[in-house]
């Protein structure tokens, strides 16, 4: 059975984006790029919703040849390309980069691939998260607190049913004052 983890870089005031969908503020340090590319080689199926699809396609199929491309970013991009994705969308007629597009329902195929897969798997966007983290599916949040305040904007958690309990794993204090902090979820 593989392990979900949800994870981000999320302002003081929990949002991913802020008001108007920008996520500037949360440019990461060098070591937290870095944590992240690990984060993400580890990864053995992530799911995507589109708009955060979109927006990682625009940029990181291609960004290891820009002639400005860090090694951080050269890495990124190939662990990102290479890295299985499931893409769920109603309007995309085709994704590409080792991803396949999914129409079903986000709760009833992460839990049938969640069941079938060996591995960490990753839910990657707020919006496809919603329904994912009120089902209970989530093993594991990744909360990179980063020290800026955007009130307002895309939250990180949706409005819940119920609480969820959860442990601390590990924290982690990043150049820059930005906070990881990782919680498993305690399943009673």
């Amino acid at each position: 059975m593989g392990k979900l983890i949800y994870g981000f870089n999320v302002s003081v005031d929990g949002y991913i984006a802020d008001g108007q969908g920008n996520i500037d503020w949360s440019e990461p340090s060098d070591e937290l790029h870095q944590y992240w590319n690990d984060f993400e080689r580890e990864t053995v199926l992530s799911f995507y919703g589109r708009r955060l699809y979109d927006l990682m396609a625009a940029y990181w199929p291609t960004a290891d040849a820009a002639p400005d491309a860090t090694p951080l970013i050269i890495d990124f991009a190939r662990v990102w390309r290479d890295m299985p994705k499931l893409v769920f969308s109603r309007t995309l007629e085709s994704v590409d980069w080792n991803s396949r597009l999914e129409r079903g329902d986000p709760v009833e195929v992460v839990t049938r691939l969640k069941a079938e897969t060996d591995g960490q798997l990753e839910v990657a966007g707020a919006t496809l998260a919603a329904p994912i983290v009120r089902a209970g599916l989530v093993d594991e949040f990744r909360i990179v607190v980063a020290p800026t305040a955007v009130g307002g904007g895309i939250p990180f958690l949706p409005s819940l049913p119920s609480w969820i309990s959860l442990r601390l794993v590990e924290n982690r204090t990043f150049p820059g004052g930005t906070v990881l902090l990782r919680y498993a979820t305690k399943h009673d």
